[in-house]
């Protein structure tokens, strides 16, 4: 598979688990008393997974219009991003208070013992972290070999000189007629 097509790949997978982490439960709050568990999905403990996910996306998009250094930059930016969500994946597990400011019915003016539980979520953007430094790094190792964008619609500048596409321009500007 050609390193491109792996980068697209992986940055795919990684927006696909990145966006998954913000819809799945990310922390359970039970505040006892025969009270309903309250779960927060991901995007309401943390909005970075999928802000982190969306700029990987569109810096591997713009990859494919840059040239070389401008495309090892991306491609660093990419490995920082997913170092990022690797970050937050692993170090964001909000306590109660923190929880208990989004949803009051779990603050301890309410309820004396809140339990707090992890779910599946920061699993996902653990992977898609993972997915997005893969893709950062083959992005900078192999951005050299990459073809360029533009090179197909580049003019080759011996064929431009003795275009007579061009004489024919020059001469309707003139006011003559070139077809006579």
């Amino acid at each position: 598979m050609r390193p491109q097509r792996l980068v697209d790949l992986l940055a795919l997978v990684a927006l696909v688990l990145l966006g998954l982490s913000a819809y799945l439960t990310w922390s359970s709050a039970g505040p006892g008393s025969g009270r309903p568990v309250v779960d927060f999905n991901g995007y309401t403990v943390t909005k970075a997974p999928v802000t982190l996910a969306l700029a990987s996306v569109v810096a591997i998009v713009v990859t494919k219009l840059a040239g070389t250094v401008l495309r090892r930059v991306l491609a660093a930016l990419v490995l920082l991003m997913g170092a990022a969500a690797i970050g937050v994946a692993l170090r964001v597990r909000p306590d109660v208070d923190e929880l208990s400011r989004i949803r009051p019915e779990l603050s301890q003016a309410v309820t004396d013992r809140v339990t707090l539980d992890g779910g599946p979520a920061p699993w996902f953007a653990l992977a898609g972290g993972l997915a997005l430094v893969a893709a950062g790094l083959i992005a900078l190792l192999t951005a050299g070999r990459w073809r360029r964008p533009t090179a197909r619609y580049e003019r080759d500048p011996a064929a431009a000189a003795s275009d007579e596409g061009a004489d024919q321009w020059k001469a309707i500007d003139a006011g003559e007629d070139p077809t006579l």
